[in-house]
């Protein structure tokens, strides 16, 4: 006789016990937490764009891009994508989580080592798990234990026989911080490894014309060395998808080898169509990306100032770091009451329980001041114990 169901609740038992139970559930307030980093998501100009294409497109694309569910959008947005991050091609898939899990599954194999930083996303973790290739942590941003890492496999493999891969992202999403572009680039050139670099969460906000962190990094001539980048719709654009841009080689290889492209549904017709426009407005959005910046050092320096413990975050994302799950719980119920949309991070996600504070440009310095004193109120309110 089977035990499934008690064996699910025991788990769950376990998860509610370690205050690490998740639920879906739907916020009102200001939004603090979202990755809809330029506010695109609720743009005027784009909902606009968007009413004048309804008639135009199906619901659904009914089929994979390789069956009937490819559009001349998707092509023309993609040939204008790689041209805006300079690179020869792109490849538009149904979100961000595929284009890393997928990439990195067609590259990999067992005779591959891939050395990821310890917090890169679990998309990113689950490909190379899938893929078979023998996973080589290396602690977080410390490119000399990636380097240390990479002489062991060279004694361990003189001959290359394994191919080398290194996936890092640009700017993690749980900690705000980056690598050191000139210095990975550098151990690339050393040492020959193919490098994936994930801009998700800088597309749209750094560089010139919001080309990411890469361009604020890095010359041209170095980031035409980096093999596969992935960017993604989900965030500054505020739509949906993902975007894998490389050689037209490595698309060629990539349609037809990776499976969630092969085998999952199109994108939505519509979503090229209007990322092309969303581009558009994203490479004009200087006085934002500004604002959001000026946002963000206002906020950190605000946060310490008031005692509050935040990462070495060099971004518009700010984890406010907490001492238990228990807490962070807390604290998140506490200013969603107040109509301020924070949410909690714990464990397993991250190492240490925390607010995840996630800033856009269409916040204002009201708003971040009525964050701070939202946060030192709560602070009182906890210490105190007058709520749980």
């Amino acid at each position: 006789m089977s035990h499934h169901w008690e064996e699910i609740k025991e788990k769950i038992d376990s998860i509610k016990e370690k205050q690490l139970f998740r639920e879906t559930k739907t916020y009102q307030g200001i939004d603090f937490c979202s990755n809809d980093y330029m506010g695109l998501a609720t743009n005027a100009r784009m909902l606009e764009c968007y009413r004048s294409l309804t008639d135009l497109y199906p619901f659904g694309s009914t089929a994979s891009r390789l069956v009937r569910g490819n559009y001349d959008s998707m092509n023309m947005f993609e040939t204008e994508f790689a041209n805006f991050v300079n690179g020869e091609a792109a490849l538009l898939v149904a979100n961000g989580f595929v284009a890393n899990f997928g990439l990195i599954d067609s590259i990999a194999a067992s005779n591959c080592y891939v050395f990821t930083d310890r917090l890169n996303h679990a998309s990113i973790l689950d490909g190379i798990r899938i893929s078979g290739a023998k996973k080589k942590y290396y602690n977080h941003l410390d490119l000399q234990h990636l380097q240390t890492l990479l002489d062991k496999a060279n004694a361990e493999d003189p001959d290359q026989k394994y191919k080398r891969i290194v996936v890092t992202e640009s700017l993690f999403s749980m900690d705000g911080d980056s690598p050191n572009f000139p210095k990975l680039l550098t151990l690339k050139k050393q040492y020959g490894f193919v490098l994936v670099v994930d801009e998700a969460h800088a597309l749209g906000v750094y560089g010139n014309e919001g080309k990411g962190i890469l361009f604020r990094d890095l010359s041209l001539e170095d980031i035409q060395l980096i093999d596969y980048r992935v960017y993604t719709l989900g965030k500054s654009f505020g739509l949906e998808g993902g975007i894998i841009v490389t050689k037209q080689l490595g698309r060629d290889h990539l349609v037809n080898v990776m499976r969630p492209f092969i085998f999952s549904t199109a994108p939505l017709p519509i979503i090229s169509k209007l990322a092309m426009f969303a581009l558009k407005l994203l490479r004009s959005m200087e006085s934002e990306r500004f604002h959001l910046l000026e946002l963000t050092r206002e906020l950190k320096q605000s946060l310490v100032t008031n005692g509050f413990a935040i990462t070495n975050t060099e971004s518009h994302i700010i984890p406010l770091l907490l001492h238990s799950e228990a807490e962070a719980m807390a604290y998140g119920k506490r200013l969603q009451e107040m109509g301020l949309d924070v949410r909690a991070i714990r464990p397993p996600t991250v190492p240490t329980p925390r607010l995840r504070i996630s800033l856009n440009a269409k916040l204002t310095r009201e708003d971040i001041n009525s964050l701070v004193s939202a946060l030192v109120q709560i602070r009182k309110e906890y210490g105190s114990g007058s709520f749980s």
